[in-house]
């Protein structure tokens, strides 16, 4: 999947989709749903048993704030 495919699924632009993968942009938890929502759709199809959580895909740091 494209960069620009992902954007148009969740809503953003392909720059997007790119600071997100370079570590230059935090997604909102919306997002971060959303992507999370798309990655298992593609790869698991209706298989919840297997879907990833949030955690699986995007590093939260606890040490942020």
């Amino acid at each position: 999947m494209s960069q620009k495919e992902l954007g148009d699924k969740v809503g953003v632009t392909r720059q997007t989709i790119n600071a997100l993968e370079n570590g230059r942009y935090n997604p909102s938890l919306f997002l971060a749903y959303e992507i999370t929502q798309v990655f298992n759709k593609m790869m698991f199809k209706g298989d919840r048993e297997k879907y990833f959580v949030m955690e699986e895909i995007f590093i939260f740091d606890d040490d942020y704030y």
